[in-house]
């Protein structure tokens, strides 16, 4: 195959399309599964570890090399994974870059290190494979695949250095390490796929419904038609301004099912976002989806309160965003009906302010809050906190469209006394601020 067909086969061939997605489009998942809980175990796992292995390797038994320094500095870092500063915010861009370092520290290079200062012995070939697998198992395939790799050679060259013996890897050692990265490779890609599988399931479902949703609600939006029409017709009579009104409350509860079942299958689409670099003014957006948004009553439009404190651009998917807002602003309405209370003006607040290269967009609410328990996981796909009627998407949508765009999301709230989420963004370099006003609080 000549170089001219090998391109015509990347740029249209079905197998050659999969690839070039499942490589270069899929977003990368820095953490597999993440949860606090999670990191918190395996920050537990790596501070008791490397002391119980330096036990086992330099008493029990006895290894040619063992090193405590080294073992307890590693151990401490990875114990640092048990800090809420990390562990709180799996979403954040530093508890994802500190885990990638943490991994490759800990998994190939510290044990391709040791493979190589135990003269590469059948104790620490074992062990350096199982770390491949566990690598592949704990971030995504590409970030693993790399890794391992540049992990080995690093490793084994430092050790090389050290020990003044550099010799070749026993063919046997290249053999079972090659069967245990392919090995990974290929349970790290199977994984990856079945994920995706599961979110392209749920996007199915959600379509076949939203079809048949679609179907009545037609049907609704043509009666509300027939009575607005029959009210103008005879305005004059009695229950003209009655079947008006009518009309006019079925045309609004049609327009906001059918954009409810919209931004529900928006949600669904969670790990096949297309990348996009729109500079968008926060303000500007906010101030469109709050104009935009299907209201069910004028109470509800009267309790949004929108304030500027600075406005601020940066870079990302208008339309994705506009997604993030509209999730955030159905869910503090739900709160703010559960709470049993008609919404006042205010009861939900929109803020925007900028200070130096972060972007800061708040979504408040007097609502019922969500409970403490729960906060840790509902960034988390699939997880609802709205007793089992909701299907969990829609804030690990919004989590991945803001860390698509380099920024992150956060949630403060107490029962009984609201939620606050905070989207913070890096500022457009190119964008221009109004000097004369601050911050939000």
């Amino acid at each position: 195959m000549n170089t001219q067909a090998f391109r015509e086969w990347l740029l249209h061939h079905a197998t050659a399309r999969q690839l070039r997605e499942e490589v270069l489009n899929a977003p990368l998942e820095s953490i597999l599964h993440p949860s606090v809980l999670r990191l918190k175990y395996l920050g537990a796992f790596s501070l008791i570890g490397h002391p119980l292995f330096y036990w086992i390797w330099s008493t029990w038994l006895p290894q040619p090399y063992e090193n405590l320094w080294i073992r307890c500095a590693i151990s401490v870092m990875g114990g640092l994974l048990m800090l809420d500063w990390f562990a709180s915010e799996p979403s954040l861009a530093r508890t994802q870059n500190f885990f990638n370092v943490v991994c490759f520290i800990q998994l190939p290079l510290f044990f391709s290190w040791m493979y190589v200062m135990n003269d590469r012995n059948a104790v620490w070939i074992a062990s350096l494979s199982a770390v491949v697998l566990i690598y592949f198992h704990l971030t995504d395939w590409r970030i693993a695949a790399a890794g391992s790799i540049a992990g080995f050679m690093l490793g084994t060259a430092l050790a090389d250095g050290m020990t003044r013996s550099a010799t070749l890897q026993p063919a046997t050692h290249l053999v079972v390490l090659a069967f245990g990265w392919f090995a990974g490779l290929m349970l790290g890609i199977s994984g990856a796929n079945l994920r995706r599988e599961r979110l392209n399931h749920s996007l199915a479902t959600i379509g076949i419904m939203a079809h048949e949703m679609r179907t009545p609600l037609s049907t609704a939006g043509l009666i509300a038609d027939a009575l607005l029409m029959e009210a103008r017709r005879s305005p004059e009579g009695n229950r003209a301004g009655k079947l008006e009104k009518l009309g006019q409350r079925l045309n609004a509860l049609t327009r906001s099912m059918n954009h409810h079942i919209d931004m529900q299958i928006a949600n669904a689409r969670l790990l096949q976002l297309a990348q996009y670099s729109d500079r968008i003014s926060a303000g500007e957006l906010i101030s469109d989806v709050v104009a935009a948004y299907p209201y069910r009553s004028t109470r509800e439009t009267d309790c949004v309160e929108v304030i500027i404190h600075r406005d601020f651009n940066f870079r990302g998917s208008r339309v994705q965003f506009s997604g993030v807002l509209d999730n955030l602003i159905q869910n503090a309405l739900h709160s703010l009906q559960a709470s049993g209370s008609f919404p006042k003006p205010g009861d939900l607040r929109i803020e925007v302010g900028s200070r130096g290269t972060e972007g800061r967009i708040t979504v408040s609410d007097r609502g019922i809050g969500i409970d403490a328990a729960l906060l840790q996981r509902i960034f988390e796909p699939f997880f609802s906190s709205d007793h089992g009627t909701g299907h969990g998407l829609g804030l690990a949508f919004c989590r991945r469209v803001i860390v698509a765009a380099k920024g992150s999301i956060r949630v403060k709230s107490e029962p009984a006394k609201g939620a606050v989420f905070t989207i913070t963004l890096p500022v457009d370099a190119s964008a221009s601020h109004n000097p004369d006003r601050g911050d939000p609080k």
